[in-house]
């Protein structure tokens, strides 16, 4: 098995740095924009660039198409909403990574996956952790937005079963395809919850432009091409663990962009929830190393 070579791991790190700014872009971007408005300004600056790439397909579309609501607009809808909600940005960063656990639940009940007590360990790490998160005072000031996160991580797992159950498909196929799925998604979330969108247009500046561009272009058009080309040259199992740098990344950015400060349960649940996310990607790894 070939390790990452240097240039690709350094690229790697990149991308979780690139995911992990994402966050404070969007928090900057939310200052003039409601929430699922400024998701569908997103997708809809990445469906533009994605349009060649959008191909109709035959065999396991509704497993495609639910990819792609889950993964796309349902996912980042509740992402966006939580991030507004939310009193505390870091431990949103963090309770993302509940992602892993979540999918692997999925992956036993949809996937006939069997899991042993290690990745039940790691499972129950991660909900600790972010349990220990929740009684954070700036979290329990506003605990919707944490459920809200989290429940765009379930949303996100289901959507990546979804995309095994699909069948393959190119990354920036796949992309266009989360792209122009949630624009119809997110433009009735937004239409029927939020108000102020047109106002938001007319008086932006370069702060929600440079949100929307970031977010599109650099977090998800950049960044996600390049993991999926990597993911496709090495083995999952390599580059897996090496994403949890991305909420590293962000409560990093957050502490040094936001001036967020750092509770003790922030930290102690933080630790605790990626420890289990890594036990959950490390057994995956050697269960891939020996071919199961």
């Amino acid at each position: 098995m070939n390790s990452l070579a240097p240039r690709h791991l350094a690229l790697l790190v990149l991308v979780c740095a690139a995911w992990g700014f994402n966050l404070v872009a969007i928090h900057w971007g939310m200052a003039q924009s409601p929430p699922i408005f400024l998701s569908f300004l997103r997708f809809a600056t990445l469906a533009v660039c994605l349009v060649p790439f959008l191909k109709p397909r035959a065999g396991d579309f509704g497993w495609l198409l639910l990819a792609s609501v889950c993964s796309g607009g349902l996912q980042f809808a509740l992402l966006f909403v939580g991030i507004s909600l939310s009193g505390n940005l870091s431990s949103v960063a963090i309770a993302g990574q509940l992602g892993v656990p979540f999918t692997t639940l999925l992956s036993i009940l949809l996937l006939g996956e069997t899991v042993r007590w290690r990745r039940w360990a790691g499972i129950a790490m991660s909900v600790s952790g972010v349990c220990i998160m929740g009684f954070d005072p700036t979290v329990l000031d506003s605990p919707t937005g944490l459920w809200l996160v989290i429940g765009g991580a379930a949303s996100g797992a289901l959507g990546v079963v979804a995309v095994k159950k699909a069948g393959p498909v190119r990354p920036l196929e796949l992309q266009a395809w989360f792209a122009w799925s949630s624009l119809p998604v997110l433009a009735a979330l937004t239409w029927w919850f939020e108000d102020g969108q047109l106002q938001a247009l007319a008086s932006a500046d370069k702060a929600l432009l440079w949100s929307v561009l970031y977010s599109a272009l650099v977090s998800s058009l950049f960044a996600h091409t390049v993991f999926f080309a990597l993911v496709q040259r090495y083995p999952v199992s390599q580059v897996m663990p090496i994403t949890l740098l991305a909420p590293v990344f962000s409560v990093a950015f957050v502490v040094m962009f936001v001036g967020e400060a750092l509770g003790w349960r922030i930290w102690v649940g933080g630790l605790l929830t990626l420890a289990g996310v890594l036990v959950i990607e490390l057994r995956k790894r050697r269960l891939a190393e020996a071919g199961a």
